[in-house]
């Protein structure tokens, strides 16, 4: 077809022809039209991988060496932090539409910086932006001690939001806004600090509405991970649970924010109880300091700092590019003296690979990334410590069993091992802490869950309900063990139980060693509850309550050190540099381009084969959608 005739535009309607004329066969074009924008999209797609890799080596053969001279810094400078979608222990992983943007500080990151920036006389002080986020209470206590060091030296540190908690999450945001010296608000926000609100939704009455039949088991009474899909209302264990942690929450926050606010305990709880200031109210309260806009501030701090009462005069440093220099000045340092400690995360639901068929693994603690990490750093004579951040709701059992061998290896091998426990040390995150030389948890960690729960879901009546038979040819009594077709038999149901039974006394065994308890002793203390780092220390579960620099001080302290300054400390896993991580980006797009293709592919003969078919089903339900996309194709 000519380019002419392609674009030629026909009319939507027309007389009928003389029957010694032939029509020419309209052929039905929607399924193509979808199969070679496919195509063309995964040539497209294939077209901008070597787009960016051509600009990404040029980029590294031609840009600022990564091992060049450190950033120069004005001689007199503020910091400016931003707290945006919140806090975390991992730099997030680099993005396809912007691959070498920045990455957002970490929490070991601000925190090394705001130590740092305390000693620094260049820095005179700190403005930070607060936007909504996840904060989660462990990072903000981390933070709010670093930010306390920092003010300590008598430097200001000042933050702005356009509001603390519009819409709920606000106490949170204002536990961390609450450490610093001047708190700045939007006039039209609010302050929203209406304490601590928890609510489950059970599912269960929904599921056998719809013929779901739920059947899982558990060790011990504690372990409620699927009560929302298996009862119809809260357990009282845990309601009572949920009530302890949250009663740890608000010892937590009534034993730091009146303080620092000025004001008493019982003053607080009752503004706790009001629960929504506008701008007035709040300033009148003293929750913040300042209902004004940022370009106020911004002329506040200015005329202080250079006596000009213009923020244009003023050299506002943002923190990441200081984060950056700081790690610079670290690693270009004399480390003669220094004892090396490695540092390895374990983040995010323990399984045994983080390999996601290429594509992202976000959220992912991998066995095989953290376990030779671990070993590998073991192995190293330099390495006289290592210690193991975690943050993991648990995951699975033979992955975690990994990492705590890697663990033992390394104690073997003459390595101290001490953990930080982050957010969340729970379940699978506690069998890995279980053998550490040392365990550090923070007051509102949730760590224990020492138990295990399992089960699967039975489907039967909601594929009965849709017409759905399905027949069965097996060998084997259990065969149909995994089905989700039928719930357990009672051979099915013995095998099972016995699993977990077996998963439970390997968890509390482990427990027993690596804490010198008595596996009774455990058991008393296990039973599958979550416990606060609060009450855990208590229990006997964790040592001390301090965040990771505090687990860095006591590492520091055992290896004849006198604070984590004299520590060398490494990432384990070595971090990707930029075009690494660019380079691991482009293999998983090409990953999904050439699955894309297979796809497509595989679908082309079924394509083509059905089109009849599906032109004649088209048009008996819409006689003129045919026309319209041929149309609309010319």
């Amino acid at each position: 077809m000519s380019k002419r005739q392609f674009r030629t535009h026909r009319p939507l309607y027309s007389n009928a022809l003389p029957h010694g004329v032939q029509k020419r066969k309209l052929k039905w074009k929607i399924l193509p039209i979808i199969w070679l924008a496919l195509k063309r999209m995964a040539t497209i797609v294939g077209f901008l991988v070597l787009l960016n890799i051509f600009l990404g080596i040029l980029l590294f053969a031609f840009g600022p060496s990564q091992k060049g001279a450190a950033p120069s810094l004005p001689s007199e400078m503020v910091l400016f932090l931003k707290f945006e979608d919140g806090l975390s222990d991992m730099p997030a992983p680099p993005s396809f539409a912007d691959p070498f943007a920045q990455n957002a500080p970490t929490v070991r990151d601000i925190v090394d910086a705001l130590d740092a920036a305390a000693a620094d006389k260049r820095v005179k002080g700190i403005v930070a932006r607060m936007y909504p986020g996840n904060f989660s209470l462990v990072h903000v206590t981390e933070i709010r001690a670093a930010l306390k060091r920092f003010r300590d030296t008598g430097k200001f540190a000042h933050i702005y939001s356009s509001s603390f908690g519009e819409g709920g999450g606000g106490l949170g945001r204002y536990y961390l806004a609450s450490a610093f010296d001047q708190i700045w608000m939007q006039p039209l926000g609010v302050v929203d600090i209406s304490g601590v609100h928890a609510e489950v939704p059970y599912l269960r009455g929904t599921l056998d509405k719809i013929g779901v039949r739920p059947q899982f088991f558990k060790r011990k009474e504690y372990k409620t991970a699927y009560e929302s899909i298996t009862d119809k209302a809260m357990s009282s264990e845990n309601r009572a649970m949920l009530g302890q942690i949250v009663a740890d929450i608000r010892t937590e926050i009534l034993d730091r924010v009146p303080a620092e606010r000025e004001m008493s305990v019982k003053a607080f709880e009752e503004l706790v109880d009001r629960g929504l200031f506008t701008s007035r109210e709040a300033e009148q309260a003293k929750l913040i300091t300042h209902a004004d806009y940022a370009d106020v501030l911004l002329d506040n701090i200015a005329e202080e700092v250079t006596g000009e009462r213009d923020y244009d005069a003023l050299d506002l440093v943002n923190f990441a590019h200081y984060v950056q220099v700081v790690k610079d000045k670290q690693n270009g340092l004399m480390s003669s003296g220094k004892a090396k400690v490695a540092l390895v995360h374990a983040v995010g639901a323990i399984m045994p690979s983080g390999d996601a068929g290429g594509f992202a693994d976000d959220g992912i603690a991998a066995a095989d990334e953290i376990a030779p990490a671990i070993l590998n750093a073991s192995k190293e004579d330099a390495v006289k410590a290592i210690v193991l951040r975690i943050d993991s709701p648990g995951g699975s059992p033979a992955a975690s069993e990994s990492i705590l061998r890697a663990v033992e290896k390394a104690q073997e091998r003459g390595k101290i091992v001490v953990v930080s426990m982050g957010s969340t040390a729970a379940s699978g995150g506690y069998w890995i802490a279980a053998y550490a030389d040392r365990i550090f948890a923070l007051p509102t960690t949730l760590t224990g869950s020492i138990g295990v729960v399992g089960g699967k879901f039975a489907l039967r009546e909601v594929f009965t309900k849709m017409g759905v038979n399905w027949d069965t040819v097996e060998w084997g009594e259990n065969s149909g063990l995994w089905s989700l077709n039928s719930t357990f038999s009672d051979s099915e149901q013995e095998r099972f139980n016995a699993m977990l039974d077996h998963v439970y006394d390997s968890f509390i065994s482990r427990v027993a060693k690596g804490r010198g308890m008595d596996k009774a002793e455990v058991d008393k203390v296990a039973g599958g509850r979550v416990w606060t780092g609060r009450r855990a220390l208590n229990a006997g579960l964790v040592d001390e309550l301090g965040g990771l620099e505090d687990a860095m001080d006591f590492v520091a302290q055992a290896l004849g050190k006198e604070a984590r300054s004299d520590l060398k400390v490494v990432l384990y896993p070595k971090p990707k540099t930029s075009l690494e991580q660019f380079l691991a980006l482009l293999d998983g797009q090409v990953r999904a381009s050439v699955m894309m293709q297979k796809i497509t592919g595989a679908f082309s003969p079924a394509i083509e084969s059905a089109e009849p078919f599906l032109q004649d089903m088209q048009v008996r339900r819409d006689p003129f959608a045919v026309y319209e996309s041929l149309r609309i194709e010319q």
